[in-house]
């Protein structure tokens, strides 16, 4: 018997700028529950991503950021007879959202001395021009998923 569909959780937008997805970018910041703390994180970063780039609405570098960042490929693990092969999968959008957001928390928690929002707006900016490290990532795989096409007749 097939599993019965789930419902998945709907997020409601963000108050300020009125977008689902910096909503569930607000909760991709948050530790230990303290939601205010990441939604003032995420806005002070927004902010200036909006000086900088002189932009009247910061949300769409935020978009471009995210699109640029998500990946279409990537590889998983498929053990076949006794060996394990790197088999190149595509990326369905909610994971692609998701490892687009990780990636680029991972590069702007790396950075050190200078507050979060600033970090995580210079990653933003990065991002949106097809650079930093969350891009470097995206090709890292997108490289990966390339050199492995041979085992993607393995894909279930």
């Amino acid at each position: 018997m097939r599993r019965p569909i789930k419902n998945p959780h709907v997020v409601a937008p963000d108050a300020k700028y009125g977008s689902v997805r910096v909503e569930k970018f607000i909760n991709s910041v948050m530790w230990d529950g303290k939601k205010s703390v990441a939604r003032k994180v995420v806005y002070d970063a927004l902010d200036i991503v909006k000086e900088k780039t002189k932009v009247e609405n910061p949300v769409e570098i935020f978009e471009t950021a995210i699109r640029n960042v998500g990946p279409a490929m990537e590889i998983r693990s498929r053990r076949v007879g006794g060996a394990n092969y790197q088999v190149p999968r595509e990326v369905r959008p909610e994971r692609k959202n998701a490892l687009a957001f990780r990636w680029i928390l991972i590069a702007a928690r790396g950075g050190k001395g200078k507050p979060m929002a600033e970090k995580l707006a210079t990653e933003i900016i990065a991002a949106s021009n097809n650079e930093g490290f969350a891009f470097k990532k995206k090709e890292d795989t997108h490289r990966m998923a390339e050199s492995n096409k041979a085992f993607a007749h393995f894909a279930w």
